[in-house]
């Protein structure tokens, strides 16, 4: 491949990419996962640190977890909790508006509307069963590293999903699964030491389903970067 090829290629996957919340039942060659995860190991590491742990979930191992996700999402006396904080505990401008606007925009491609708690929870569930995609990962990190392992974390993740959309795969990483951390943990066995971190989705996109047409909007490139001469 010439480098303007190249180059091409690897911006398509890049911008090409999008959280996928509905897949096909189509599956996925075991080996060209393996080819994923081993690319995404090339991801930058400060001092090749390699901090990203990840457990590739089968078929039986993944009914139980599923099960278990539903049942403590209809259970009223679960709490769900958080096992890191994502998100500030009071948002602010501009990231409320931004906040807000993707998430009612992906309601009303479902047809949620604003108070449906049904509609909610059902979205809830479809993201507890990963959106019923052939591949279910769980990335976890141990829970005595820093933050700049949480960075190369974070790079090993994008590679992993950049490397599936080259391969003509779709994905979502989900953090839904770090608020059903106890049962992430108990169901995979866990152990304490490593934080659950997210679950990832991994297939072929389902073209009918109205939610895989959302296209976050994103910054222009003038409203987050200084040029300094």
């Amino acid at each position: 491949m010439n480098p303007s090829s190249a180059a091409q290629a690897v911006e398509q996957a890049i911008t090409s990419r999008r959280a996928t919340r509905a897949f096909l039942p189509t599956p996925v060659d075991p080996a060209l996962l393996h080819r994923l995860i081993e690319v995404a190991s090339r991801a930058p590491s400060g001092t090749n640190m390699q901090p990203w742990k990840l457990r590739v979930i089968g078929p039986q191992a993944r009914a139980r977890l599923e099960s278990a996700l539903l049942a403590a999402l209809d259970d009223p006396g679960f709490v769900q909790s958080e096992e890191y904080r994502y998100y500030p505990e009071t948002f602010r401008e501009p990231y409320l508006s931004r906040r807000r606007k993707v998430g009612w925009d992906l309601y009303g491609l479902l047809g949620v509307a604003k108070g449906d708690v049904a509609g909610m929870k059902r979205q809830s569930a479809a993201n507890l069963r990963f959106f019923d995609a052939p591949v279910a990962l769980m990335l976890t990190v141990d829970r005595d590293l820093e933050i700049g392992s949480w960075i190369d974390l974070g790079m090993f993740l994008q590679s992993l999903l950049i490397a599936a959309q080259g391969h003509g795969l779709q994905s979502c990483p989900q953090a839904i699964f770090a608020r059903f951390h106890p049962v992430v943990r108990r169901e995979l066995a866990i152990p304490e030491s490593e934080i659950v971190v997210c679950g990832i989705a991994i297939g072929h996109a389902d073209p009918a389903a109205p939610q895989n047409g959302l296209v976050a909007e994103r910054e222009p490139v003038e409203g987050f970067t200084t040029w300094l001469d």
